[in-house]
């Protein structure tokens, strides 16, 4: 096989990208480095990313996907070229199919800009999953039986819900908060507080190391440096377990309201199936300490942590890709999209 068919989790803070017959080749963040005046592209992925907060004026490392949607059109294109180019071999003689994942309550016109990203960069043809579909499939629930199955995906921009039976997905739901929405919650926290500005990485570095979403989870502290609103100079802080759940108080309601939003509107036979299988976590803010325990106390349905949840959705469109002559007719592609536009 001289094609390389792909498959794409398109997400706001990573981007990770299988490949048939190799697996996940590539998870690299979702940033691009230009040059202000010019446009210049300086850098993508790793390289952009460790320059986030730590440019001069004149260099901006940005985000081109913001909530799961693209924000910046060029950018994509320029960042999912990058990485298309990075992963594909020069002999190649057939341009890859390819298959993104989108959030749930994706628009029409975000999925057409999505396709148009992907077919501008070189693909034969391109192919929409929607996350929870996509999660599920990586996560190795079995999908296309009569049975419910509910997925959680808590991503960097979105958090996407969804019971699904028969391959598709019978009841969703996108709510635009996730990893991303925490570590801003962590840093409007800390500046209300403690009158010091934290950086990005700052904030997301509290959330891993000492942050949970389980009261009596874990009891940690960690000392972190910013700079002092008032005086203007740099200050060290000191934070704890309680007051990073204290700002994640907020973001972890609205996952939580979506997730009982999904099951208040699953049917009784499929919420039935749910209450015996359980409810199975993927994504990245999935590994928050103590998701699992909040989710499963406010439902009061068994929550268990996909085995790689962080690749779940990558794997899933890979299984879409190995059978994409049979489950293409209920994906989006670039052909039926184009003739309902």
């Amino acid at each position: 096989m001289l094609r390389n068919d792909m498959g794409i989790d398109l997400g706001t803070a990573t981007i990770l990208v299988y490949m048939r017959g190799k697996g996940i080749v590539l998870n690299e963040p979702s940033v691009v480095a230009i040059e202000q005046r010019s446009k210049k592209v300086l850098a993508v992925g790793e390289q952009a990313q460790r320059m986030l907060g730590r440019t001069p004026g004149n260099i901006i490392a940005t985000k081109p996907l913001k909530d799961g949607v693209i924000a910046d059109f060029e950018l994509t294109e320029v960042m999912l070229k990058h990485f298309i180019n990075k992963v594909c071999q020069r002999r190649s003689i057939l341009r890859p199919r390819v298959v993104v994942c989108i959030p749930a309550g994706t628009t029409p016109v975000e999925k057409k800009a999505v396709i148009e990203a992907v077919t501008h960069t070189g693909a034969k043809e391109a192919f929409l999953i929607e996350e929870p579909r996509a999660a599920a499939l990586g996560a190795g629930l079995d999908i296309f039986e009569p049975s419910g199955n509910m997925v959680v995906d808590i991503g960097g921009g979105t958090s996407d819900i969804a019971v699904l039976s028969m391959g598709e997905a019978v009841v969703s739901c996108s709510v635009r908060v996730g990893g991303d929405k925490f570590d801003t919650a962590i840093a409007r926290y800390v500046k209300k507080e403690y009158n010091v500005l934290i950086g990005e990485q700052t904030a997301e570095k509290l959330k891993i190391e000492i942050g949970t979403a389980y009261p009596g989870n874990r009891d940690l502290s960690l000392d972190v440096r910013g700079r002092d609103l008032v005086t203007g100079l740099p200050r060290s802080i000191t934070l704890t377990t309680a007051k990073i759940l204290e700002a994640l108080e907020e973001p972890l309601w609205d996952i939580i309201q979506g997730v009982k939003q999904v099951l208040e509107k699953t049917p009784p036979e499929l919420a039935g199936d749910i209450i015996d299988k359980g409810i199975v976590l993927t994504g990245g803010g999935a590994l928050l300490d103590g998701m699992n325990k909040l989710i499963a106390e406010e439902t009061g349905v068994p929550v268990y942590l996909a085995e790689d949840p962080i690749g779940s959705v990558a794997l899933g469109t890979g299984k879409a890709l190995e059978s994409i002559d049979k489950i293409s007719q209920s994906l989006i592609s670039s052909r039926n999209l184009a003739a309902s536009f």
